[in-house]
């Protein structure tokens, strides 16, 4: 993924911003659900969304490449947009399996080659 931030004055804000994106976008992709039952949202709060915990989140690596560059600037979300489909790319190149639909926990992988 990359993005042009213009000129950075705090690098480490800049990839706290990416790697929170990042999780956003992966708790989307990956479980990014709302249910309705009898005419009501299911999921009250965080207890009832699942969403990337620490304890599963990959490492992130972020990369700067530092120009100085003359125009201000901000990052974004350049972290969460991109997250989704290159999951799912990585589930396609890994299993063969094309997921036409989010969130990509209902995908079945088992049974596909």
């Amino acid at each position: 993924m990359s993005g042009t931030a213009g000129h950075v004055v705090n690098p480490g804000i800049v990839e706290a911003q990416i790697q929170s994106g990042i999780i956003y976008g992966l708790s989307a992709a990956l479980y990014g659900e709302i249910t309705i039952k009898n005419g009501r949202v299911e999921q009250n709060n965080f207890d009832q969304y699942e969403v990337v915990r620490l304890a599963d989140a990959p490492k992130i690596e972020v990369y700067l490449a530092l120009s100085g560059g003359k125009k201000w600037g901000g990052i974004g979300e350049i972290g969460t947009a991109p997250t989704a489909p290159a999951v799912a790319n990585a589930i396609f190149a890994a299993t063969g399996v094309r997921s036409r639909s989010l969130p990509l926990k209902n995908v079945k992988l088992i049974g596909h080659a």
